[in-house]
């Protein structure tokens, strides 16, 4: 094997298809925000964990340490502009997002495949990211939805058609 560039690296993980999720948060000052996350993985059923990861250096680290709650949302194929819009920072994220707050303050976005409403109980350092591992405590699941498929750094669904295993 040659050696291989970051740039290398990035192409060769892009074929490497992951659901994209946003996930929410707040802050101290109880100001939501939410970020596109495609490193969303399940660790164990027994307990039911999760993990993804995070740049160390995000302005939103801080709000996902140990104790923090956060709701990932699985996005369906219908919302690839919510992806776009939750992958840059912006004020006033959820202008013009239906949205809902839930009974323990996080904000949910409406229509989503499904819900995991979690609790930080690790942070890993990763090389340039951190590794949140966090507690699933409630779930919220809607399987007649297609989920969102990031692939080849391009948008995809997927064809239910196809046999499965």
């Amino acid at each position: 094997m040659s050696p291989f560039t970051s740039q290398d690296l990035r192409k060769g993980f892009s074929s490497f298809a992951t659901g994209v999720t946003v996930i929410t948060c707040i802050d101290d000052s109880q100001q939501a925000h939410g970020i596109t996350i495609s490193s969303f993985n399940t660790v164990s059923l027994e307990p039911p964990l999760i993990l993804w990861s995070l740049k160390k250096h995000s302005h939103l680290m801080p709000f996902f340490e140990v104790g923090h709650r956060q709701l990932i949302h699985v996005l369906t194929r219908e919302q690839e502009s919510l992806a776009m819009h939750f992958a840059t920072v912006k004020e006033n994220q959820f202008d013009g997002v239906a949205h809902r707050i839930t009974a323990n303050g996080l904000t949910q976005i409406e229509d989503c495949v499904a819900y995991y409403e979690c609790e930080t109980i690790s942070v890993y350092a990763g090389g340039d990211h951190n590794i949140i591992v966090a507690k699933v405590l409630q779930l919220q699941n809607h399987p007649e939805r297609e989920p969102l498929i990031f692939a080849k750094s391009k948008f995809v669904g997927l064809d239910f058609a196809q046999s499965t295993l």
